[in-house]
């Protein structure tokens, strides 16, 4: 990236070959809706009964489980109210969570799930020592890398000599000017904290010592500088790191690097590190209550109380809430966000998205359409169906574009 590939009119760009943005523009690419779509059916859904919250009017909605729903409207017809207040909020007060819905009779149907998960723009953690590697859940196998190593062996380092919350002083190797942030936080008082590089490490985080362990010629803040891309062919050898990193590549992230602080993420970038952590676990996952936890911002004693947003309670598919994903999204972007909620979908779990991107709604396997209008006039489900039953409805604004973007 980093340069400029084309300038002019909007032709101008259309016309250009190496565009991305004019390909799409122009239709020479675009985002297909898939040839097939799950079977999804009302009699097996989650289904919220009387909600009545702000502009609500008493509706009773259907979620169907196991596939992609798009809840659509125009802007005020109540969809927040009905996915975020109600139904997210239902669902963390079924895991254990006290939760407040907003008003509502009940929610049918969420004794199948195993765990409820907002996956929203907010950063992934508090401070530079929050990356995509702890966040993920990688950077613990690749402090065991270095442990492993015949240096690390020799010098008898152990897995806390590579974090960043171990002090010097109980076996830790961080830089202690910084403790192992590789940023200092300038106090603004009036404006934002500006976060400057550290001047005794020079950003890499640890101490000397702890550089001087290298595994395939490199130290752990020289891996902590690999892009996602780079990444993905030095740990070939190692399955685990691999299968995250892949997953960080899946979600369009090839250019940032392993050990970028969370103040450097915007919040489309930490959406999707989010969503590459839930492509990344394994098949037990869903009953690890700490799943998501970052450990190096946190600590890394045993413990702490897991997030309220990714509760579980036991064995079962997943419940994920979006909000407006494509919130800043580039086309190219957005067809591999899709791309990455299909597999999610492919595997048995349930994913309601607000959205009102075209390209997001036409791929869904079911659409939930509120209005007519904002405000008093919304609040309404003016259809739920197929994107075809939803296009072919009358009275539905989304429906009207939905046959354009359809072809119908």
């Amino acid at each position: 990236g980093g340069r400029v590939v084309a300038q002019g009119s909007v032709a101008d760009i259309c016309a250009h070959p190496e565009s991305l943005t004019g390909q799409y523009l122009s239709g020479r690419r675009s985002i297909a809706a898939p040839p097939a779509r799950r079977p999804l059916s009302e009699k097996k859904a989650i289904v919220v009964k009387g909600a009545r919250a702000n502009n609500l009017k008493n509706v009773d909605v259907a979620f169907p489980v196991g596939g992609f729903i798009c809840v659509t409207g125009v802007s005020g017809s109540g969809k927040s109210t009905l996915v975020n207040d109600v139904l997210l909020r239902a669902a963390l007060r079924h895991m254990g969570y006290r939760a407040s819905p907003a008003a509502h009779d009940r929610v049918a149907g969420l004794s199948n799930l195993a765990r409820v998960i907002e996956v929203d723009q907010t950063p992934i953690g508090r401070t530079p020592r929050s990356n995509p590697a702890t966040y993920t859940g990688i950077f613990g196998d690749i402090r065991d890398v270095f442990t492993r190593t015949k240096e690390a062996r020799i010098r008898g380092y152990k897995p806390g000599r590579f974090s960043f919350n171990v002090k010097a002083s109980n076996g830790g190797g961080r830089c202690e000017a910084c403790q192992g942030q590789g940023l200092k936080k300038i106090e603004m008082h009036f404006l934002p904290d500006v976060y400057v590089e550290c001047e005794v490490c020079q950003g890499k985080r640890y101490n000397r010592a702890t550089l001087e362990v290298h595994y395939r010629g490199k130290s752990i803040a020289d891996v902590l500088a690999m892009t996602v891309e780079v990444a993905c062919g030095f740990f070939e050898n190692h399955p685990r790191i691999l299968r995250v990193v892949r997953c960080l590549h899946d979600v369009g992230l090839d250019y940032i690097t392993l050990g970028q602080p969370s103040t450097q993420l915007s919040g489309g970038e930490a959406q999707r590190i989010k969503l590459a952590t839930e492509l990344g676990k394994g098949p037990s996952a869903g009953a690890d209550l700490r799943q998501g936890r970052d450990e190096e911002e946190e600590g890394d004693e045993a413990g702490e109380t897991p997030s309220p947003r990714r509760l579980s309670s036991g064995s079962g598919a997943t419940l994920y809430i979006l909000d407006e994903p494509t919130t800043g999204l580039h086309f190219e972007d957005v067809a591999k966000l899709v791309g990455v909620l299909n597999r999610l979908a492919d595997a048995g779990n349930t994913l309601v998205v607000i959205e009102h991107n075209l390209d997001v709604i036409k791929c869904a396997d079911w659409i939930i359409d509120l209005g007519p209008e904002g405000g008093e006039a919304g609040g309404r489900v003016i259809v739920s169906g197929t994107p075809e039953q939803v296009a072919r409805a009358g009275g539905s604004h989304t429906g009207r574009y939905l046959r354009q973007a359809l072809a119908l």
